[in-house]
């Protein structure tokens, strides 16, 4: 039987969840402004074990996202999860957070852009098709006018995450084939099938080399705490 704990601490949510198999059974979040991570962490983790009366030496894996996000949100939820994964001698996977944001779109065709809002005009951004394949990988921009309109001849574009706005702002205003939808947080629920995958097809991460994806030197601002 498989086990894995999901953890999410790259936004002000905290969140933690267990799936068995791919399968969501358990999960505790909560979104603070404040960031609660480093208090509300590790008794999440104990919650959601209490809950699906698993105990924690059943563990097959941890899966955490890896970034882009928050700093300090990022390096509370890594450190937990490597933690984890040394005492109990299972091993780590990473998602990436963007993935992990764009999972809560489901679409039959067009693109899926998750942005997470960064300095001045710019975002961390990929492009996701319907399937939820790497169009184009996890990587900061400076948004502008033209931005993305090479996808626009053939593809609907949905944009989600804290970055949005930001987009709907800068992005040609004219273009009917953008959709904003509403600004949400990357929540550990979304991780469920995609760590079982990595988990089933054995892509795990290096213990002790494996740092989260910042994607920009520390910057002390809105986003980067």
């Amino acid at each position: 039987m498989c086990y894995i704990l999901n953890i999410e601490t790259s936004s002000t949510n905290c969140s933690v969840s267990l799936c068995k198999e791919g399968k969501l059974i358990a999960l505790e979040e909560k979104n603070n402004e404040k960031y609660s991570h480093s208090t509300k962490l590790h008794s999440f983790i104990l919650d959601v074990l209490t809950k699906a009366e698993i105990d924690i030496n059943e563990l097959s894996a941890i899966s955490v996202s890896k970034g882009p996000g928050s700093y300090t949100g990022l390096r509370i939820g890594v450190a937990a999860a490597k933690g984890l994964c040394f005492s109990l001698e299972i091993p780590l996977i990473s998602i990436s957070t963007l993935l992990i944001l764009a999972k809560k779109i489901n679409l039959k065709s067009g693109l899926i852009i998750p942005v997470l809002d960064a300095r001045r005009d710019e975002v961390y951004c990929s492009v996701i098709d319907s399937n939820f394949n790497i169009i184009e990988p996890d990587s900061p921009k400076i948004i502008i006018n033209s931005s993305f309109e090479e996808y626009l001849k053939n593809n609907k574009l949905h944009f989600i995450g804290s970055g949005q706005k930001k987009c709907k702002e800068l992005i040609n205003p004219n273009n009917n084939l953008n959709f904003y939808h509403e600004d949400v947080l990357p929540s550990s629920k979304e991780m469920a099938e995609l760590s079982y995958t990595k988990f089933i097809n054995s892509d795990f991460e290096d213990l002790a080399y494996f740092e989260p994806a910042y994607l920009k030197n520390f910057i002390l601002d809105s986003l980067n705490r």
